[in-house]
């Protein structure tokens, strides 16, 4: 194992004003808000949305099953946690009749700002929107709680995540850096 140093930018959004702007839910697709009974759902999007992307090797948990719903249960039993700005997207397959996890994102309160946590979109169903429709309803969720400004990190690698942040008014504002243990570098 060898120590290495992943860059990444802290982003913020002033809720002050508005909310991020969404397109509306593509057919098939549904939102669901937090309750206790979806954090294996949860869980499993988050595994399916990060498992063999980049931020795996940052939190080596994003990369297992185990992992994820172990994160999951952290993030939802946290005092700061926020229920109104976490959400869940499912995915309705008319052939199977399954109801498939396929998004997600949980929303923190830490020191009076909103904090997104871990948004995700399995590879299969990005380009469709949900992503920007999931940060709108987080953004939404901390506004009700009181919030004016939310924030995230994201790898710096993470191109696509980078341009929709942008895209939707979130500013660069700092770089951080998050050592990991990476076997084989």
């Amino acid at each position: 194992m060898g120590l290495t140093y992943f860059k990444r930018f802290r982003m913020e959004y002033d809720l002050s004003k508005s909310a991020p702007e969404s397109p509306p839910l593509p057919p098939a697709y549904e939102l669901v808000p937090f309750s206790g009974d979806l954090i294996r759902a949860h869980a499993a999007a988050k595994y399916q949305s990060f498992r063999q992307e980049l931020d795996a090797n940052v939190f080596p948990c994003l990369g297992r099953r185990d992992g994820c719903l172990r994160l999951m249960r952290e993030i939802a039993s946290r005092a700061g946690f926020v229920p109104q700005a976490t959400w869940l997207c499912r995915y309705s397959d008319r052939e199977t009749g399954r109801n498939e996890p396929v998004g997600t994102i949980q929303g923190l309160q830490i020191e009076g700002w909103g904090a997104v946590q871990n948004l995700g979109i399995d590879p299969e169903h990005r380009g469709r929107g949900l992503g920007t429709i999931l940060l709108s309803r987080a953004a939404k969720g901390f506004q009700t709680v009181g919030l004016r400004r939310m924030h995230l990190e994201v790898t710096t690698e993470n191109t696509a995540a980078i341009r929709l942040y942008e895209r939707l008014g979130f500013k660069r504002v700092q770089v951080v850096y998050k050592a990991a243990d990476v076997a084989g570098v």
